[in-house]
């Protein structure tokens, strides 16, 4: 079948392209343009990239194609962005790409373009039952990226192939090298394209102002002034610019919580304060990947944020909300960001997360009692 690739330059879907060609498809690769480069903004290597790109489609002979998804992204992302860190929240910008550009924009210009299907170099993994899409994990464990897909739905998926997700890493660099790709020792890219290199703190304050307000322990000592509660998130240590202080002993300063109304930055001693530990979250509005929950009620395993080993919780489902308890205690769960289901190798889909019970969570007591009469 024609496949339309989205090729970003880097030795993922450069190995992708190489893969369906492989596999007999009629493959095209098309590179996104998704951030407009200015003196703001610092180095971004989208040129580079774009060269990357050209030059492994030059040599397994594909047509190229490069669209520029700026506008939407900007739109559909980058505002959104702005908009949480201005609510104090921590968002996830990957995940709010790959659902509005990478598999909406870029899918839409693909079928444009002819294509029968988008691929992507994401190490995740797509089947269907009786019609019924499902993505799974990938096979290397260490690479997977199922968290930052699990926004899609059936439509996406139907369309799309994933081909590293069933292959290791370490394999990947290897078929690069035997085709001669010239991309096969490229380092791979972290981070957002658009931060680049730069201090995340100085490329925030670009587009949201410093606003230096007080630094408060939980009991309400004035320790310190910090540049702007937006530009701290839960569990960080760095930068605080907490030196020694008498009687506080020698922990690490964490940031425990944070009032954005009263422009109050909340920290604390120890990595593993209480302060940083809640039990139990409540979402936005989910998305199933299905198209509807598994039950009303459900035990699963999830993940807070990317890197963190899966845990056991409860999932209770209401109509525009659901409700997470852990089995265990788990540190920094930070309002803005995902928390992704998961029954064993398949992705059951995610929301966002709106309140946890921490001290400084968001979430009252009322509502967590309430919570647990219900489960009973």
């Amino acid at each position: 079948m024609k496949v339309m690739l989205g090729i970003s330059g880097g030795v993922d879907s450069s190995v992708a392209a190489l893969l369906l060609q492989q596999a007999g498809h009629e493959v095209e690769g098309l590179f996104m343009q998704n951030w407009e480069e200015d003196d703001r903004t610092g180095p971004c290597t989208t040129d580079a990239d774009r060269k990357d790109a050209v030059a492994v489609c030059g040599r397994l002979g594909i047509p190229f194609h490069a669209r520029n998804f700026a506008a939407a992204y900007w739109d559909g992302v980058f505002e959104h962005f702005l908009a949480e860190y201005r609510a104090g929240r921590t968002p996830n910008p990957d995940v709010l790409c790959n659902r509005e550009i990478k598999f909406k924009t870029f899918l839409e210009e693909a079928l444009t373009l002819g294509a029968e299907k988008i691929a992507t170099g994401h190490y995740a993994r797509a089947d269907s039952i009786d019609g019924q899409y499902r993505l799974l994990r990938a096979i290397d464990a260490t690479k997977d990226q199922s968290y930052f897909l699990h926004a899609l739905g059936q439509q996406q998926l139907a369309a799309t192939l994933f081909p590293v997700g069933e292959i290791e890493k370490s394999r990947v660099r290897e078929l690069a090298r035997e085709a001669a790709l010239p991309t096969h020792a490229k380092k791979d890219s972290t981070g957002i394209c658009f931060i680049g290199e730069r201090d995340f703190r100085e490329f925030l304050s670009q587009y949201i102002p410093s606003r230096p307000g007080e630094m408060r322990t939980p009991d309400g000592q004035l320790i310190g002034e910090h540049q702007g509660v937006m530009y701290y998130t839960l569990g960080q240590r760095n930068g605080l610019g907490i030196g020694g202080r008498h009687g506080a002993g020698g922990e690490a300063w964490y940031v425990v919580g944070k009032d954005v109304g009263a422009n109050v930055l909340y920290v604390a001693q120890g990595g593993e304060n209480r302060w940083l530990h809640s039990q139990h979250l409540r979402t936005e509005i989910p998305h199933w990947i299905a198209g509807h929950a598994p039950a009303t009620l459900f035990r699963c395993t999830a993940k807070t944020r990317y890197r963190q080993h899966d845990q056991a919780c409860e999932v209770t489902v209401h109509e525009n909300r659901v409700e997470v308890r852990f089995d265990e205690p788990q540190r920094a769960v930070t309002p803005g960001q995902s928390v992704v289901f998961y029954d064993g190798e398949v992705c059951l889909g995610g929301a966002i997360i709106a309140a946890t019970d921490a001290p400084f969570g968001g979430m009252s007591p009322n509502e967590n009692e309430r919570e647990q009469v219900n489960r009973v």
